[in-house]
């Protein structure tokens, strides 16, 4: 007998706008292998349902996602994971229909992966954003593919460079939301976009994304294999190896 598995990602339409629902708040939303099985299907649903017109990815609990699921990677297999975190930066991007983000809690790694490949990102102020990798001995290499042509360049230098942890005030700001407003705004403002979309035809949409997102498909495709190789050598470097043990000793203590 198959062992039952609880559905991580929920998709409903309503208004011409397809709902996919992260909800595994066990592991704050990772990026496990079933619940990005369970985005893509939910993408690939929604791309082929005539009657949407726009995709929405929110989350459930106190997180939008904290990255890949550690717990199913091994340094050996972190070039797939990343691989397939490049894989589905590049379906955010080439879906023929928009992709909006609605952004609370806290966002980390691959989840900020998921924000920039977006077509429209809208961030609660206080949620938070980090890209922790630098203190690990590791970079962002995956989700650089989609963060680095949303932010400036100074500030990409400034948070990558750090590893501090910034809101959505400031998200917006350096140009990785689009924008950002008080969390009981945070519906009404993603209905009013969601809202503005739908009214454009579906030929209109198609083709206005494609003409937008043109240069980031370029540079996933360009750029998606090394960058996922990168991440797996730098995994399973002795470097990022003491400094993730030391951190998982901090949590612990």
């Amino acid at each position: 007998m198959s062992e039952q598995h609880e559905e991580l990602v929920h998709y409903r339409v309503d208004d011409q706008v397809a709902s996919l629902v992260l909800d595994s708040q066990h592991n704050r939303n990772a990026l496990s292998k079933q619940l990005v099985a369970e985005l893509y299907s939910g993408l690939e649903k929604a791309a082929a349902d005539s009657d949407v017109k726009v995709v929405l990815i929110r989350a459930e609990g106190r997180s939008f996602c904290s990255g890949a699921d550690l717990s199913e990677a091994s340094s050996g297999g972190m070039e797939k994971a990343a691989g397939v975190l490049v894989d589905l930066q590049r379906r955010i991007a080439t879906l023929d229909k928009p992709v909006v983000t609605r952004v609370h809690g806290s966002v980390r790694a691959g989840g900020i992966g998921i924000v920039a490949a977006s077509d429209v990102a809208v961030s609660a102020l206080d949620a938070t954003y980090a890209f922790t990798e630098v203190r690990l001995g590791l970079t962002p290499a995956a989700i650089s593919l989609s963060v680095l042509p949303r932010m400036t360049d100074r500030s990409a230098a400034l948070t990558l460079l750090t590893g501090d942890v910034f809101d959505g005030r400031a998200a917006e700001r350096y140009g990785l939301v689009t924008r950002a407003v008080q969390e009981d705004e945070l519906n009404s403002e993603v209905d009013v976009i969601c809202a503005a979309l739908a009214k454009g035809t579906p030929q209109g949409l198609r083709e206005t994304k494609r003409l937008v997102g043109r240069p980031l498909v370029a540079r996933i495709d360009a750029h998606g294999t090394d960058l996922a190789a990168l991440s797996a050598r730098l995994f399973a470097s002795d470097e990022a190896k003491a400094a993730m043990l030391a951190f998982l000793s901090r949590k612990k203590g």
